[in-house]
């Protein structure tokens, strides 16, 4: 395979990791939102803190990773990209730097108002920033970032009815993968009554996302029928209709309580999804700059991809140890002899 599809794969599967991780935990934060009061909630929102408070911060490596990945391997379609979609891209950016922070103070707060406040920039964060990036995500699916720095309109690009059903899209997705997600970390730790009621979300959510998925399509139709075209009829169809399979199986492992396989299908159906849209649009990454004219040289290509394997080495074992070690159930403490 050439250089240039093997960097798009890479970067693709960044995208994918930091969609199914790093979105799970902004559907973390939806969650916290919406759990009701101080009181009510606090067991929905120990839980949520509990699942990706040792994560949250390796979770964001993956974007990293998809844009340093981005400016290396396509430097001009970074610069198109980065130039005219500056203010969703510069607010998803300031979500992202509000969350982390508000999310750290409130585990350090002992005040119940300060608590309330971190907490609701917290959640409010988690809502906002999957939003914006799936507004950038709608306005390079519907062709409206041309190339060459800041060539496209500042506004209209990312405040269009692709790139506005996206990022419901995306907020949808991130909420539902959550819940998914949450209701297993409540089975595994015995909480029965919250892995029903995450389970119940879950249910709702994806309902959501699947109507949004529909009500993308009829948009896409309208706004993008190129991209619609190659998703409904193209090389894409067989992704999305796994994407579709998996989202209905999931619904079915839902109602039957199988929390654990229920996680795999999820997340094939968001990966579907996300790499139908892809498949839909290569080999042209903006509009008239198919990927091997944006690609940057072979040289550059295999030190960017060299460095990553040897990176791989040691991160990927890493994080497969940090993830595997807080999915562990709790172990009971040993109970303490007499003290003499």
């Amino acid at each position: 395979m050439p250089l240039p599809e093997i960097l798009l794969a890479v970067l693709w599967i960044g995208l994918s990791a930091y969609v199914l991780f790093g979105g799970a935990d902004f559907g973390g934060g939806v969650w916290d939102l919406l759990a009701g009061g101080s009181r009510r909630g606090r067991e929905q929102r120990d839980l949520v803190e509990h699942a990706i408070g040792p994560v949250w911060e390796a979770n964001h490596v993956w974007l990293i990773f998809v844009l340093v990945l981005m400016w290396t391997g396509v430097p001009s379609v970074f610069a198109a990209v980065a130039s005219t979609l500056y203010i969703p891209l510069t607010m998803a950016a300031l979500g992202i730097i509000a969350r982390g922070a508000a999310f750290a103070f409130r585990k350090a707060s002992v005040e119940l108002w300060q608590q309330r406040l971190f907490g609701a920039t917290f959640a409010f964060s988690s809502v906002v920033t999957p939003f914006f990036l799936g507004t950038v995500a709608g306005a390079i699916a519907s062709g409206r970032v041309p190339p060459g720095i800041a060539r496209g309109d500042l506004i209209t690009s990312w405040v269009n009815p692709t790139s506005l059903v996206s990022g419901a899209l995306a907020i949808g997705t991130a909420a539902y993968l959550a819940a998914v997600y949450l209701t297993r970390d409540a089975q595994r730790e015995g909480k029965g009554g919250l892995a029903e009621a995450f389970r119940r979300r879950a249910l709702v959510a994806g309902a959501v996302v699947g109507l949004l998925s529909a009500a993308g399509l009829i948009v896409l139709a309208a706004d993008a029928p190129k991209l619609f075209a190659a998703l409904t009829s193209g090389r894409a169809l067989p992704l999305l209709v796994l994407s579709v399979l998996c989202g209905l199986a999931s619904l079915v492992l839902l109602w039957l309580r199988v929390y654990l396989a229920v996680r795999v299908t999820a997340a094939l159906a968001v990966v579907g999804l996300l790499w139908g849209w892809g498949i839909g649009q290569y080999p042209e990454l903006l509009p008239g700059v198919p990927l091997r004219r944006a690609a940057a040289t072979d040289a550059v290509l295999a030190a960017s991809l060299g460095s990553l394997a040897v990176g791989a080495l040691i991160l990927l074992p890493s994080l497969w140890w940090l993830y595997a070690t807080f999915q562990r159930p709790a172990e009971p403490a040993e109970p303490r002899g007499p003290v003499s």
